[in-house]
């Protein structure tokens, strides 16, 4: 498996990945499939020297992506803080494609001097929050019954990691 930062070309890939989660109900709170003209901005955003946005490839081909976002973008009380997010073609989970792509993104998320990282995860997104756990991420929040998928509900989830200690103010 190689990872790097995401190039242009790759978004059909990044894309294509995001909506089979989409179909799961199980790993985004989004209903609805997206397309390339829809994550085109949010492609861009993903800034390699700040937020960026990876790929992980295996022969040649994009099997899973993790990004570095703001959290809040806008309120700079926030500005050390960057949301993760990852997710695995469905062909490519549970081979220990994820557990390297989030080791990869903690080793560079050193890099843009974070303290903080924090995952949004569904409570039903079983793998997603052992594989945070397993990087020493920790319920921060549970915040009940805010997704509804057609009257399934779930509660959304905060995992946290501090990779660098400041002074409380």
């Amino acid at each position: 498996m190689n990872i790097r930062i995401a190039r242009q070309e790759d978004l059909p890939a990044i894309v294509k990945i995001y909506n089979q989660t989409i179909a799961t109900k199980n790993s985004t709170a989004e209903i609805v499939t997206v397309t390339v003209r829809d994550k085109t901005d949010w492609f861009y955003q993903h800034i390699p020297d700040k937020y960026p946005l990876f790929v992980a490839e295996v022969n040649h081909s994009v099997v899973g992506w993790a990004s570095l976002s703001p959290y809040r973008p806008g309120r700079d009380a926030f500005r050390h803080v960057a949301e993760i997010s990852f997710y695995l073609h469905k062909d490519f989970q549970g081979k220990g494609l994820g557990t390297a792509l989030i080791a990869y993104v903690l080793e560079k998320s050193s890099e843009f001097h974070f303290h903080q990282l924090i995952a949004m995860v569904l409570d039903k997104n079983t793998h997603s929050i052992h594989l945070l756990e397993k990087f020493g991420f920790k319920r921060w929040a549970y915040m009940p019954g805010l997704a509804n998928f057609d009257g399934q509900v779930c509660a959304h989830v905060y995992y946290g990691l501090t990779m660098l200690k400041e002074k409380q103010v």
